[in-house]
């Protein structure tokens, strides 16, 4: 421990002695867009790895750890991150408290009679003393008088505690009923001021696509790692943070981070179990009439929601039901509101066809919130399966926002109301339902004031969001429907100003739509593509009789990022079986995971050929133009698919043509196939020996990419 002269004053403009452990090893090289965040943002972007380098056994949330370097080391000047880093290792190293160690703190506030401390406290009206009190969670002292001005300036302190930094004073008094502890003073681990005007300005400076890659690494993830789906609905989890009264669950497979935005990233967001919510805590406790989470939190989530056989509380879920649709509350005979948006994350124990064929996406719930009018209630669901599962790798060493300071733009930019800025271009369709309505306005309100503060955006960013808006009440709404087969079914969609329908599906809709249709009560499928033939309904069919052949599907199929059942098996090879030649047109087989792909066709193709038939493949490709070395790796990579594929008796030639720009196959059966990625449909994989998406494509998620199939020649099959 150090004397407090050595510290002077966390949050100051001077720093303290330099000290602590070594600098950091390697030092990761600026890209483009991290040069123009510090340009753009100067002082409130923070290396987003120095965290975890900071952090040590040191239990805080990130935002406590990001306060604190974004006062020491929010700069791109490495001599200034190095010294920051030893500020902050020093100041957690003397005055976060450690519970094992705070027997060691008491005596030091002992002896010295006055020290600094980091640590989380909770105030308590003590109604027989008629005082506040502090208790301190990792020091273990309570009973520590607080003043009334310092909890009616803090009110959260009232309620789940928070994160300060505080001077503790100790007077030992004869009267053994005087607490000898005592607070000298408080400050909340918080910004305290920001400049919105200055936000706005600088995102001007920034496109779409680097906007949200920014974004994204404030939140910690490597934007490159991350389709445009997977951002956006990592974005989505920030909505209830910029949004009163925003209602989101989230359901998905074990450590895929659902929880973590509302335990980490902002101070305005409360996480507690699902299993500790009562009305008193939650509401209001009427014997005190104290308010409870909603009345001081902006966001309260409830962690671990799923589970079937959970007890829950039915005078809680009508008092939640009719908060989340009216905003309001009762206490007794008064009538209380609040603003707090409600989230609800759980895990699912089984995959999405399993659920959709044998119950719905809302299953894992318990059973009173398995009840059509609290679903309804809810805005958006994230599709948790389509999140992929958190790795090492997947974090970032670029900057981003400290995150003090973009929860606080976030807290500032809820009065705002976005919610009609897609009208001049579209119109929703005429059957959604208010209820409908409120969720997609309230979501595409949220996503524009994330994606674009200043209010303005092209048509095409516009319906973008608009789209992701619908798709998430979507289903929400189908799923109700399910439950409760009394609510008419909506046809969720929009109009643009030419009039023109335009449909939105789910993902998991296009996946399994024999699933996501369930069968009419007269057995028959409710979609076409269900399956289903006459044989089936009727005399099973004479076994001599041939099966039917269906004719290729010819013309034009897009398919949505994150989709999964998608395979060169069955989105190429039907089309090119019975050749002896294929020629295949991609500028892009540079990289390993594109040389990769080149093979997986090549493997494709083995298994239903027969090696006593030639088979002749030509590549025509472009070659890799950073560099030397790129280019050999690139050689090498080719040469190995050709060595592979000449054991299955597949011939392969590689021609190099820098003019080419699109992507195409085209086989002398007569079939020409024209891909909008070429053979690069497949999202990042990591080469992990025991993950089946390695092996087999179709459990593999995909880019968005669109095919169109051409029948050229009457050779055709």
């Amino acid at each position: 421990m150090t004397d407090d002269t050595e510290l002077h004053e966390i949050g100051s403009d001077v720093l303290p002695e330099p000290g602590g452990p070594d600098e950091i090893d390697q030092t990761p090289e600026q890209t483009l867009l991290d040069k123009k965040i510090n340009q753009h943002f100067a002082g409130v972007v923070v290396r987003k790895d120095l965290v975890k380098a900071v952090k040590g056994n040191a239990i805080v949330p990130s935002y406590v750890l990001e306060y604190l370097l974004g006062q020491y080391a929010a700069s791109d000047d490495e001599a200034t991150i190095q010294a920051g880093i030893a500020s902050v290792r020093k100041i957690l190293a003397d005055h976060y408290v450690h519970r094992n160690q705070s027997e060691l703190v008491k005596s030091t506030i002992r002896e010295r009679g006055r020290y600094k401390i980091i640590d989380r406290v909770t105030v308590a009206l003590n109604d027989k003393e008629d005082r506040y009190e502090a208790e301190f969670s990792n020091l273990g002292i309570k009973g520590v008088i607080v003043e009334a001005a310092t909890v009616n300036a803090h009110p959260k302190l009232l309620v789940g505690g928070v994160w300060c930094i505080c001077d503790i004073d100790y007077f030992h008094f004869d009267d053994s009923r005087v607490v000898p502890w005592q607070l000298g003073s408080l400050k909340p681990i918080q910004l305290s001021n920001f400049d919105f005007d200055a936000y706005i300005t600088a995102r001007r400076e920034f496109t779409t696509d680097d906007w949200i890659d920014l974004l994204i690494q404030s939140i910690g993830f490597n934007p490159e790692l991350f389709g445009r789906r997977d951002k956006l609905i990592q974005l989505v989890r920030l909505i209830p943070f910029v949004e009163r009264n925003y209602n989101l669950v989230e359901l998905g497979p074990k450590g895929t981070g659902k929880s973590h935005i509302f335990s980490e990233f902002s101070p305005h967001g409360m996480l507690i179990s699902g299993g500790e919510v009562t009305v008193p805590k939650l509401f209001v406790n009427n014997a005190n009439g104290r308010l409870g989470l909603v009345g001081y939190w902006d966001v309260v989530a409830f962690d671990e929601f799923a589970g079937k056989k959970k007890r829950t509380d039915k005078a809680l879920v009508d008092i939640m039901k009719n908060y989340m649709a009216n905003k309001s509350f009762s206490r007794g005979v008064e009538t209380l509101g609040a603003d707090a948006s409600m989230v609800f994350v759980g895990n699912t124990s089984h995959n999405v066809p399993h659920m959709l064929k044998h119950s719905d996406l809302f299953a894992e719930l318990p059973e009173s919130y398995h009840d059509s009018a609290y679903l309804d209630r809810l805005h958006f669901y994230i599709p948790g399966w389509e999140v992929d599962t958190i790795r090492g790798e997947m974090f970032s060493e670029g900057y981003g926002f400290v995150v003090d300071y973009i929860a606080e733009i976030l807290k500032s930019m809820r009065d705002q109301d976005f919610s009609d800025r897609y009208q001049e271009h579209f119109t929703l369709g005429s059957d959604i339902s208010t209820r409908d309505r409120d969720g997609i306005h309230k979501t595409f309100s949220g996503l524009m004031k994330i994606l674009y503060p200043q209010g303005e955006a092209t048509k095409e960013e516009i319906e973008e969001i608009l789209r992701f808006a619908i798709e998430g009440r979507k289903r929400v709404k189908d799923q109700i429907l399910r439950i409760d087969t009394t609510m008419a079914e909506v046809k969720f969609g929009y109009l643009d100003r030419a009039g023109e329908w335009r449909a939105v599906t789910t993902l998991e809709e296009d996946e399994y739509p024999a699933y996501y249709h369930p069968r009419s009560n007269d057995g028959e499928a409710a979609d076409s593509d269900s399956g289903g033939s006459e044989a089936e309904a009727g005399d099973a069919a004479p076994a001599e009789t041939a099966p039917k052949i269906e004719p290729l599907f010819e013309g034009y199929r897009e398919f949505q990022e994150n989709q999964r059942g998608v395979s060169y098996e069955t989105l190429l090879l039907p089309y090119l079986r019975g050749a002896t030649e294929i020629t295949i047109v991609d500028p892009y087989i540079r990289q390993f995971h594109q040389a990769r792909n080149l093979m997986e066709l090549i493997e494709a193709l083995a298994v239903v050929w027969d090696p006593a038939d030639e088979l002749k493949v030509f590549l025509r490709t472009s070659e890799h133009t950073d560099g030397a070395g790129k280019l050999q790796k690139q050689m090498e990579f080719l040469f190995r698919v050709k060595q592979a594929a000449e054991v299955a008796g597949i011939t392969l030639d590689v021609k190099f043509d820098d003019t080419i720009h699109d992507r195409w196959i085209v086989a002398d059966t007569g079939w020409r196939i024209n891909l909008g990625r070429g053979l690069d449909i497949f999202q990042y994989v990591a080469n992990d020996a025991f993950d089946l998406a390695v092996k087999l494509q179709k459990y593999r998620q995909v880019k968005a990419f669109g095919v169109t199939y051409i029948r050229e020649g009457e050779a055709s099959r």
